[in-house]
């Protein structure tokens, strides 16, 4: 079917599938295929709710709604844009989130750990939690809805990144319980310790950085990229991870595929490395008893 004969919300969906396997599209902002792309583009565009009816998608589109979405496909397919841009909206433990290219995409897999509140992993209800290089706020914010009674900060060095994340506590109504710290690590938190501290900083290594498809590369590379083994920050972090853990407090730090530069720098440390089951690698966690026994070790391999 050619473009000028799209008329239901179905024919944009399968020429859209038709269009980004044959222009060979990355999927790994949301969805990781092609029809989940597709269907969360044409119907994010039109405003409508992924879960309603497949009965709709023969609805006919009007000229200008039909106008407005090849224009967002043409962009996907030929400038490479992930559709969480092109729609400034993408979704993280059932909430929505306004993004944008100052801040990655959310996709973190410890939304399914905040989906069970951590469980089993806490040993008591967190009353203070840190978002450790938080972007777009989405995993502080969503840990502000796991436990009600809460106080979130939501770190960052990047001043545009923490400017959307005041727009989603905002958009949120969390302004009483969730705030915004700008800081390099833990530097714009001195003295201040917390129950939880999460943390989905950057870490891909340069070889991986180099590797990746250009849907990537329009995400903040600082969010990404960091140093030749990926490290560079988390080296820091885990060098002062006990000074800003309460006694019983618990670090929770996603590497992805940098896990094995983390398991050869430290083969000392037992890290507790996190299993999902909705996909997903490379989230360790550390009790602050273990953050403060290994702390002079942490700090002689900066």
């Amino acid at each position: 079917m050619t473009e000028s004969r799209l008329r239901t919300l179905r024919d944009y969906i399968r020429w859209a599938v038709s269009r980004f396997h044959a222009e060979g599209l990355y999927f790994g902002h949301g969805t990781d295929n092609a029809w989940d792309e597709a269907r969360q583009l044409v119907l994010g565009a039109l405003h409508l709710p992924w879960e309603m009816s497949d009965s709709y998608l023969d609805c006919r589109l009007e000229d200008d709604e039909r106008y407005d979405l090849s224009v967002l496909l043409h962009r996907r397919i030929q400038e490479r844009i992930p559709t969480a841009y092109l729609l400034g909206e993408a979704w993280f433990c059932g909430l929505p989130f306004m993004v944008d290219e100052r801040v990655l995409v959310p996709r973190s897999p410890i939304a399914e750990l905040i989906d069970a509140r951590f469980a089993p992993w806490l040993p008591h209800e967190p009353a203070r939690i840190l978002d450790l290089c938080t972007g777009s706020g989405c995993i502080g914010i969503a840990c502000a809805y796991a436990f009600p009674n809460a106080e979130v900060a939501l770190a960052d060095l990047s001043f545009d990144a923490l400017e959307v994340a005041w727009q989603n506590i905002e958009r949120h109504d969390l302004e009483d319980r969730v705030y915004t710290v700008q800081g390099d690590g833990f530097a714009g938190l001195p003295g201040q310790r917390f129950d939880l501290i999460v943390s989905n900083p950057p870490y891909v290594d340069a070889e991986d950085f180099a590797d990746m498809p250009a849907e990537y590369h329009h995400e903040p590379e600082m969010g990404l990229a960091c140093g030749s083994d990926g490290l560079d920050l988390v080296r820091r972090m885990l060098a002062e991870a006990a000074d800003h853990l309460t006694d019983t407090g618990t670090l929770i730090v996603e590497v992805g595929n940098s896990q094995v530069h983390v398991e050869a720098l430290y083969p000392e440390v037992d890290f507790t490395w996190l299993e999902f089951e909705r996909g997903g690698h490379g989230v360790f966690l550390l009790s602050a008893k273990q953050c403060q026994e290994h702390q002079s070790l942490f700090q002689s391999r900066l």
